[in-house]
């Protein structure tokens, strides 16, 4: 079952820069930045603890140089055995303060990073949730999936790796060229010979990395996207022989995606080819600086020696920060491609004042009329009302409209022109959070991973076991789900027990009965099961919305003979309504429908017990315009 208020919106983007089409937003990198400093204000004395401790971290293991050059010149001096012995105490000394507190604020800045990821994390579902419908599926599901995965996991590994070592080599190279200008000014001018090469290196690889890694976002997008279509399309290509077309594409996303990564390995060899002749440049002067200040008497060979040793123990954090460059770039385009969800502007919250009382509610639909493309409607002036506890099936050819109808009374999308109003209130502006009005049970019911009776518990978290009992028994499902190897304990969904369809939507009927809403949609809620499948479930469906309001989109014309009333769509338009007896009287369009699927299924059970003795059974009609119960169920319509 499926809460749907409230999920209207208009598509707006919290960003200067605007998507691709049909893609979701993707946010600059201003925003992108403003995004992590929110995200860290509320951290921010943990940040400068933290950024204090790596501060004193860095400054102590800074010592170990100039204890080194004070031995070479002791050696050089030939000092005593005590001597060297203390220098040598102290040189461990340092070494373990320096990894006591380096481990210290390296845990300080993990907790900071794992902290704003989880509130980001938070964030991004909170928008994803909110979404409309309609909104996903013009991105379509690898857009958000991949953004959902792929990009968390980049971010998440840039949390956890990078920017700890990042912030780590970025203070150890500044505090490391302030010690060598204490020891001599002319060392740290030798020394910065090197920031001129690397800097060009920097720039070089930013202007390319940055267009790269977010091309490789969206190729990695639209990969996913033709995995899922076709992995969970499996069986209609398997039907249309359409596995060699298929393969094709996929094959086709994954080389863009090797193409894409073989760049970015290209990149990253010429940038670390450069980096190497920063080093040789910056050691060489710095090398030949110390010669000449020993030869003048500048310098003693020690001080040469911890300055030499000091532009040394530079090559790690500098390369580490530049290269550390591959992968900020690579979370960061991920970044901005969380940050552009998280920017979409939440719904609307509904007016408390507005609420509906239990047991059912009329529904009004004037001038309604929606297109999902300006000039080509797909419902054109729908005038109905549904009255308090009346169930009213919706039936017509595939492509009538009947599921657009469905969703725009759910709330899921706003109509195009007209209004609808459920108890006289749009649907976006019923209740409070805790109150739910409306329900929408569609063919695509989802099992969560866990026990039964918490997937149950969705509907209502405070329903107790007995009441899970009584909810399943009125939808005949109780006799099963005790059966289950561990009852309403039972683990179902991905990695537990797998349910059939018919079980699944029983679920789902089970989910609707403790929501207790007052306006119930069913949209081909049985269509998953068999023919006694489809029956049992008909009954169960029939309990289930018993004293409610319900709108069914019928996907078997004996669900419309057993509702209320019988609303016939034809190209986006209502051109019957009555009860069933009426409309079999009327000998118009439903009259049409009804007869030729009863034909077809007198046909198909002739056919079906026919003897197996060579002799063809009756032919069955082809003018049936709706499918069987015994053949696959038709797509939903638009």
């Amino acid at each position: 079952m499926t809460d749907t208020r409230a999920q209207a919106g208009t598509e707006h983007v919290g960003t200067e820069s605007r998507p691709a089409p049909d893609l979701l937003p993707v946010a600059t990198p201003a925003r992108t930045r403003a995004a992590v400093a929110e995200l860290l204000r509320p951290q921010r004395k943990s940040a400068l603890g933290a950024f204090a401790v790596m501060v004193g971290s860095t400054a102590v293991g800074l010592l170990l140089q100039p204890l080194l050059g004070r031995i070479v010149d002791m050696a050089a001096d030939r000092a005593s055995d005590d001597a060297v012995t203390t220098t040598a105490a102290l040189l461990v000394a340092v070494a373990v303060a320096q990894g006591v507190s380096a481990g210290f604020g390296l845990s300080l800045i993990a907790r900071l990073g794992e902290t704003t990821l989880a509130r980001l994390r938070e964030r991004f579902v909170e928008r994803a949730l909110a979404l409309p419908l309609d909104r996903v599926e013009k991105a379509g599901a690898g857009d958000l999936t991949a953004r959902v995965t792929a990009d968390v996991s980049l971010i998440a590994d840039a949390v956890r790796n990078a920017l700890p070592a990042l912030g780590r080599s970025l203070l150890t190279i500044v505090l490391t060229l302030g010690a060598m200008a204490l020891l001599d000014w002319r060392f740290l001018l030798a020394a910065l010979l090197a920031v001129p090469v690397q800097a060009a290196t920097a720039r070089w690889y930013v202007a390319r990395a940055i267009p790269l890694y977010a091309e490789q976002r969206v190729a990695a997008g639209a990969q996913q996207q033709q995995l899922l279509d076709t992995v969970g399309g499996g069986s209609t290509v398997r039907a249309f022989r359409l596995e060699r077309e298929h393969t094709e594409r996929v094959t086709e996303r994954s080389w863009s995606v090797v193409a894409l990564t073989m760049r970015g390995v290209r990149l990253v060899l010429g940038f670390y080819s450069r980096l190497h002749i920063a080093e040789y440049i910056g050691l060489a002067a710095v090398l030949g600086t110390g010669y000449w200040l020993v030869r003048e008497g500048s310098a003693s060979i020690g001080t040469a020696t911890a300055a030499a040793l000091y532009f040394h123990s530079l090559f790690g954090p500098v390369n580490a920060a530049l290269a550390l460059l591959d992968d900020a770039q690579s979370a960061t385009a991920g970044l901005a491609r969380l940050v552009g969800v998280t920017d979409i502007p939440a719904p609307p919250v509904p007016d408390v004042r507005h609420t509906v009382r239990a047991g059912g509610v009329e529904v009004t639909l004037r001038g309604l009329g929606h297109a999902y493309q300006p000039g080509h409607p797909v419902l054109q002036d729908i005038d109905l009302t549904i009255r308090h506890g009346e169930r009213v099936a919706l039936v017509g050819a595939s492509g009538a409209g009947k599921t657009t109808l469905a969703r725009l009374v759910a709330g899921i999308q706003p109509p195009t022109t007209g209004t609808v109003l459920i108890g006289g209130v749009p649907p976006t502006e019923l209740g409070s959070a805790g109150d739910r009005t409306i329900a929408l049970i569609t063919q695509e019911t989802h099992v969560f991973a866990g026990p039964l009776a918490d997937d149950l518990r969705l509907a209502r978290p405070d329903a107790t076991d007995d009441e899970l009992r009584a909810a399943l028994d009125r939808v005949d499902a109780l006799a099963w789900a005790e059966a289950l190897p561990d009852g309403l304990a039972t683990v179902v969904g991905d990695g537990g027990h797998r349910l059939s369809g018919e079980r699944t939507q029983a679920l789902a009927l089970a989910r609707l009965i403790l929501a207790d809403p007052p306006l119930v949609i069913l949209d081909e809620a049985t269509a998953e099961a068999g023919s006694s499948g489809a029956r049992a479930l008909e009954k169960a469906v029939a309990r289930a919305v018993d004293g409610r309001t319900a709108l069914i989109v019928a996907h078997r014309l004996g669900q419309a003979a057993a509702a209320d009333r019988v609303v016939v769509m034809d190209a986006g338009r209502i051109v019957e309504t009555g009860t069933h007896d009426e409309l079999r009287a009327a000998r118009g369009p439903y009259a049409a429908l009804w007869t030729a699927w009863s034909d077809t299924r007198a046909t198909t059970t002739d056919a079906t017990a026919t003897p197996s003795t060579g002799a063809p059974g009756p032919r069955p009609t082809s003018l049936t315009p709706t499918r069987t119960a015994s053949q696959e169920p038709e797509p939903k319509d638009r």
